[in-house]
């Protein structure tokens, strides 16, 4: 492999290091305590500003039951297309699906938190790092713990927000799952609108939250 594409694909591993992260169920602090790696080494790469190391790469493919391959995104694709038939396999408290695998920019997921047991379900527990999200909810009922903010979002609702806002999500669905997509940009990066909005009678507007604005829908 040539020195360029090395680092290009150290470079690019910050997303699938946090995927991995999330697909195992650990924060970045549970994680600092079992591997000895700081928590803001683990921030800086899973958001791109700092390559791995070798050594950090076998410690959080330990951690997180991944291979290394996995993680650099050189495993061998599928003899055969599973979408169709192969059901996602559930983590800890959720399963996620990573959509992209191309180097730099944007990348999505597709993530499933499984039904919830309690009636009433504590406010999600929140975290923050570098970026910035763009959520659309496909099924169920979503709760965005935004900040200060409570938001409720069902099938159709977006969200965008700068993930140095302190987030969490959590099922309200009654006995059901919900589905969701998740677009982040480690740098900061943001979808591009390039069709004006729709105005005019019978025109249906989407619920739509931005953490940038000074009044919530």
């Amino acid at each position: 492999m040539a020195v360029d594409d090395v680092d290009g694909t150290l470079a690019a591993m910050g997303p699938r290091l946090r995927a991995a992260r999330e697909r195992h169920g650990a924060t970045l602090a549970g994680v600092s305590r079992a591997t000895g790696i700081s928590s803001s080494t683990l921030s800086r790469m899973e958001t791109g500003r700092r390559k791995p190391t070798l050594e950090v790469l076998l410690q959080l493919s330990k951690e997180y039951g991944a291979g290394l391959d996995e993680l650099a995104g050189t495993a061998p694709a599928p003899a055969t297309e599973p979408r169709a038939t192969a059901p996602l396999s559930f983590g800890d408290d959720k399963a996620v699906l990573p959509l992209t695998r191309y180097v730099g920019g944007l990348h999505a997921h597709k993530h499933v938190l499984p039904a919830r047991e309690e009636d009433s379900p504590a406010r999600p527990r929140q975290v923050s790092h570098d970026g910035y999200e763009w959520l659309c909810v496909l099924y169920g009922r979503l709760w965005l713990a935004l900040g200060d903010q409570d938001l409720l979002l069902t099938a159709g609702d977006v969200a965008e927000f700068d993930t140095r806002t302190p987030h969490g999500v959590a099922n309200t669905s009654p006995g059901g799952p919900v589905e969701y997509l998740i677009m982040f940009g480690p740098q900061g990066e943001r979808l591009r609108p390039r069709t004006p909005p729709a105005t005019g009678r019978g025109t249906h507007q989407p619920n739509r939250a931005r953490a940038d604005q000074e009044e919530q829908p």
